[in-house]
């Protein structure tokens, strides 16, 4: 599966549509990030410079605290050396008490100096975590985003892949139908023109199995049959008459043997015989339907035999009776006869044919079965294909395995 691709405006090349898209929403995200890092160390290095400066204020406030203390001791000093013979039990106390409350104010001073020491320090490691944690939330919206643009480029080469293969099933429907469609055209035809054929098919097959015989055809646009079957033997005896109606169609129809029988009768015919491509079905290759024959094409010649035998006989047993000895004689030289043995050839041919027949059905379906099974090998293989072309895209997690598609075990 070919993934998709965009082309360069600059340069020209082919760059993968899903590295395109991340590598632009990289950078970005990574302005963004810069911008918002730049910002934060601009108000860091702001607090740090106001923690600086009043770091510098305190140290300042308490030099001149450190100052004033030594002023103020030297006064006093001077001022005990020279009152030390008048006061120097009270005043000696009073300053010692004023120095220690001025020694308790600097150590509250001081105090409250480490504590905004130790609030700056706190408050710095607090920004530093601060940053870490907005970097490592940066991190995560990054790798979150980008999770979603590749689940997003996969879904839609899924959606694409998809519509794809529907537009081509699609098409192999519609090339089948179309197809089925010429494949009926040209099986049908013209139905005038098939009926013809048939009709002459059987005409010929009659003349060449029955030499002796009178094959008639019935001139298009007269009433009556398509062929009229005059018996004879070899000695051109007359035996009687079948006559023969030729059927190509897809549907049978029931009004056929009513008009052949009033056909029949017309024609003073014997026997009368339905050939045609769509039987009724109940007759299976050859049977009765209404008092007339009806048979399939491949079946025509051998019920011609079969009826033929029995007007002959019937014909046979009439001269049987009017003169024994000459039928007698005629029936040796019949079964002696060329006719006889092409007749007996004929209807060996006939089984031969229908066997050739039915071994080509054979094969036909052979070959059906195998282009149908070499077309369900492709499509598996193909399935096959597409499953892990997508399956190598989403991973395996997304797309789970198809036991019928996996090794065994």
């Amino acid at each position: 599966m070919t993934e998709p691709h965009i082309t360069c405006p600059n340069c020209g090349a082919d760059i993968p549509l899903e590295e395109a898209v991340s590598h632009r929403l990289r950078e970005q995200l990574e302005k963004e990030f810069h911008k918002e890092r730049e910002k934060f160390r601009a108000t860091i290095a702001e607090r740090e410079k106001k923690l600086n400066e009043e770091r510098a204020s305190l140290e300042v406030r308490a030099k001149s605290v450190d100052v004033e203390v030594a002023k103020g001791l030297e006064a006093a000093r001077a001022k005990l050396q020279a009152d030390a013979a008048r006061e120097v039990n009270d005043k000696m106390t009073v300053q010692l008490r004023d120095l220690q409350a001025q020694i308790d104010a600097q150590r509250s001073h001081l105090e409250a100096a480490r504590t905004a020491e130790l609030e700056l320090r706190k408050q710095q490691r607090e920004l530093e975590d601060a940053k870490s944690n907005m970097e490592l939330a940066m991190t995560r919206k990054f790798d979150e985003e980008r999770q979603q643009i590749g689940d997003k480029i996969r879904q839609q080469i899924l959606e694409a892949e998809a519509l794809k293969l529907a537009d081509k099933e699609n098409r192999i429907r519609d090339l089948q139908a179309q197809i089925a469609a010429l494949q009926q055209r040209a099986e049908q035809g013209s139905m005038q023109a098939q009926g013809e054929t048939l009709e002459l098919e059987l005409e010929s097959s009659l003349r060449a199995a029955f030499r002796f015989d009178e094959i008639g055809e019935v001139k298009k646009g007269q009433r009556g049959a398509d062929v009229c079957q005059r018996v004879r033997t070899n000695a051109g005896s007359e035996c009687g008459k079948i006559l023969w109606e030729a059927k190509r169609a897809k549907n049978w129809f029931s009004d056929w043997t009513a008009k052949l029988k009033e056909d029949q009768r017309e024609a003073e015919a014997d026997l009368a015989v339905l050939v045609t491509t769509c039987p009724p079905t109940e007759v299976r290759g050859i049977g009765q339907c209404d008092g007339v024959w009806v048979c399939t094409p491949p079946f025509a010649i051998s019920l011609a035999e079969a009826l033929r035998h029995g007007l002959v006989a019937t014909a046979t047993q009439r001269m049987q009776q009017s003169n024994r000895d000459d039928k007698m004689a005629l029936l040796y030289e019949h079964l002696c006869s060329t006719n006889f043995r092409q007749t007996i050839e004929a209807i060996v041919e006939s089984f031969l044919a229908l066997k050739e027949q039915l071994e080509a059905e054979k094969r036909a379906f052979a070959k059906q079965w195998r282009e149908r099974e070499t077309q369900l090998e492709k499509a598996i293989a193909h399935t096959a294909r597409l499953y892990g072309g997508i399956q190598g895209i989403a991973g395996r997690e997304a797309l789970p395995e198809i036991s019928r598609l996996a090794l065994p075990g």
